[in-house]
């Protein structure tokens, strides 16, 4: 049981981490500092040891199917610390334009089909893994800046879908509804797809010495 608090509340902080590079994000009128600053959140996730489900996932491919447990409960904190930071700010001065700005962005992608909604995750997901994975094996600090900021940049700008910014958006933007958690699970799916991808091609790649 400790184990399991342990998981869920290094996840509620992954929340709180990522709805602030939500904030800030949607507070920079220049969209690449914003896309930079984002990072932020998966900087404080990834040095402290916080839970984020889109750089776990990927890890699903090494572990016992028990591990899905782990991935629910990350889930699950995930939106639970994003809906606090989003019900925190919708409280204060800063969450009018903030609302206003994240409704247009969760119109373009409630309006969007379901299977380009789990193609643009798919590719998050990569991205992700590619982030928490090479922070875990770069031993050069420059190197794990850059593979912390770089994947979070890309993905931002090139329009994929981030299920747990997602929770953010959509809790800021207070548009939740049985449409709005669909679309947030065919998210989760791509972005779990997209995690596993390379785990599963590496599991092929010829061992060099």
């Amino acid at each position: 049981m400790k184990r399991f608090i342990d998981i869920l509340l290094r996840a509620v902080a992954t929340g709180f981490a990522i709805g602030i590079g939500g904030i800030v994000y949607l507070s920079c009128d220049n969209k690449y500092i914003g896309a930079f600053l984002f990072g932020t959140g998966l900087f404080v996730i990834l040095s402290f040891g916080f839970n984020l489900f889109t750089g776990k996932v990927g890890y699903a491919v090494e572990n016992k199917p028990a591990y899905l447990i782990d991935l629910a409960v990350i889930w699950f904190g995930n939106l639970i610390g994003t809906a606090i930071t989003a019900g925190l700010v919708l409280c204060t001065r800063i969450s009018e334009n903030i609302s206003e700005k994240a409704s247009g962005i969760c119109d373009t992608k409630l309006g969007d089909t379901l299977s380009s909604n789990f193609i643009l995750a798919f590719f998050c997901g990569m991205l992700m893994f590619i982030a928490a994975d090479g922070y875990k094996t770069i031993n050069n600090t420059a190197g794990k800046m850059l593979a912390i900021f770089l994947p979070v940049v890309v993905f931002i700008l090139s329009g994929f879908e981030h299920c747990v910014a997602n929770m953010f958006y959509f809790s800021i933007a207070q548009v939740w509804s049985l449409k709005t958690f669909g679309y947030l699970i065919v998210m989760s799916l791509g972005n779990s797809v997209g995690g596993i991808f390379i785990p599963l091609l590496r599991k092929g790649f010829e061992k060099t010495k």
